[in-house]
């Protein structure tokens, strides 16, 4: 299947202008082609593109010879049994009428003009010489991808390619992930590219063959599953075996990706997820992602400026766009998976039990999702959630950190660092309520936890028990110190760490 994709080109001054002189070769050179390939048909010559290649070289001696062929090309997709109108047989007509006068005819004598003079084409190849094709050729220059139009005697002008992708389907993701691969493969496709002029700016289309590979490293094998952190700004990757274990992890540091430019940034995450596919390819594995439908990037005033940078110059949703693309191209599947709860489960499950970083344990149970496996809470956790003196002592930190906010937010100017106190106290007052209701299940008898909240719930309900009451933090780095209660089940070794309010309930060890 051939497609056609548009672009907007950014040049200097003297760039256009060398450009414009350009098409407006060609164009004469099409113009020309036609009306002899008609003549020619009318006396059924044979081998009427040759006359018409000689005759052309002879006109435009200054045009190389590439441009000839293709105007050439471009003037056999015009109809010969009919009149053909150069420039628009609409405005050609309505330049006719007499009662047009002034900057209206003159701005319609502009557009004409540009439709008649304005257009540079040449037809690609997938020669190695060629390289895609030889004179309106993509290629990357200073991290951002380039038009390289040669105007002949081996001089070349550079003109910016201003292109976003529209949306997750938009085809340009497939051209950017085909040309980034031919560049490093040297296994090169051909594309089509027309110019075009339209009030005064420079504007183009590609046409190429859309390929369609079969797919050939399944999740039978298992699976690279790949999770996205904001805070530090990185990949993790997981390694699971088609029975869910986990293989081998690793971390890339994305860090270096803010502040560049947008096309820059764009350049580095294909080449990224070139990398991360060559990596499933080497393991004979599909690749498992987060169906990530909408980001929040929060909102200026909310007190976490930093945060909300880091997520502005990063979007994690259109790097999965481009490593889905890579994918399709090159016969690896893409097993997409809800990310609801795959954090805390890594979190408050693995990162433990596996002695590995929360974000790697996260992309490991994305695996394993992927895979169909189901994460039930360790028996441990229950047996700390049922017994009603710890979510009672949980209840009492919050309690107790609830009024140091109250405290910090009445004593604090600053309108932004309130907003953050303000933030805190709101999960704080969340937090508060899911920990009533799980100590009132509990005075009702309620047989599990699961029973009163649901599985999903749940997690949440054990994250809230466990992170801020034992380890001081809501999103702590170092999980070690849940493992004895998650492996050994010996969790009262958290209540032999807490010390007798006066007025009852505890109070951690200020070294836990």
């Amino acid at each position: 299947m051939f497609v056609s994709l548009q672009f907007k080109l950014e040049l200097k001054k003297e760039d256009k202008e060398k450009l414009i002189k350009l098409m407006r070769k060609q164009s004469s050179a099409i113009r020309v082609a036609y009306n002899m390939l008609k003549e020619l048909e009318k006396e059924k010559t044979k081998n009427p593109h040759a006359q018409i290649y000689q005759r052309l070289r002879q006109l435009f001696p200054e045009l190389p010879t590439k441009y000839i062929d293709s105007a050439i090309y471009k003037a056999e997709q015009y109809p010969t049994d009919k009149p053909v109108v150069f420039g628009s047989k609409r405005l050609f007509e309505k330049l006719c009428k007499n009662h047009l006068t002034g900057k209206t005819r003159e701005e319609l004598k502009k557009q004409w003009r540009e439709l008649r003079q304005g257009t540079l084409i040449s037809i690609g190849s997938r020669h190695e010489a060629v390289k895609g094709n030889l004179l309106l050729r993509f290629m990357e220059l200073d991290g951002k991808l380039h038009l390289r139009i040669s105007t002949g005697n081996r001089e070349f002008i550079y003109a910016k390619v201003l292109r976003e992708p529209s949306n997750g389907k938009d085809k340009w993701l497939t051209f950017m992930a085909m040309l980034l691969e031919s560049w490093q493969t040297k296994n090169y496709f051909a594309y089509t590219v027309e110019l075009k002029l339209r009030d005064g700016e420079a504007y183009g289309s590609v046409s190429f063959e859309l390929p369609t590979p079969k797919v050939k490293y399944t999740k039978e094998n298992g699976l690279i599953a790949i999770d996205t952190n904001a805070s530090p700004i990185r990949q993790a990757i997981a390694e699971v075996s088609k029975t869910g274990e986990l293989l081998s992890y690793q971390t890339i540091n994305l860090h270096h990706l803010i502040g560049l430019s947008q096309n820059s940034k764009d350049h580095q995450e294909w080449i990224l997820a070139h990398q991360i596919v060559d990596l499933a390819i080497q393991k004979g594995k599909a690749i498992a992602i987060e169906n990530l439908k909408k980001l929040k990037k929060g909102m200026r005033g909310d007190g976490k400026a930093t945060l909300r940078k880091i997520l502005h110059n990063w979007n994690a949703k259109k790097f999965l766009q481009k490593l889905k693309r890579v994918a399709m191209l090159r016969g690896v599947e893409i097993v997409e998976v809800n990310p609801a709860y795959t954090s805390i489960i890594g979190m408050l499950k693995y990162a433990p039990q596996l002695n590995i970083d929360k974000d790697i344990a996260g992309a490991y149970v994305i695996g394993r999702r992927a895979l169909g496996f189901k994460e039930d809470m360790p028996e441990n956790y229950e047996k700390l959630l049922k017994d009603k003196a710890y979510p009672e002592f949980a209840l009492k930190r919050y309690e107790e950190r609830e009024k140091e906010l109250r405290e910090l937010i009445e004593m604090e100017s600053n309108e932004y660092k309130r907003n953050a106190l303000k933030s805190e106290l709101k999960s704080v007052e969340n937090a508060k309520e899911l920990l009533t209701n799980l100590i009132q299940s509990l005075q009702s008898e309620s047989s599990s936890c699961e029973g009163a909240y649901g599985r999903n719930l749940t997690w949440q309900v054990l994250r809230v028990a466990l992170l801020f009451p034992i380890l001081g933090k809501v999103l702590p780095r170092d999980l070690s110190p849940l493992k004895s209660v998650l492996v050994e089940g010996v969790w009262d070794r958290v209540r032999s760490r807490l010390v007798p309010l006066e007025a009852g309930g505890t109070v951690p060890i200020r070294d836990f």
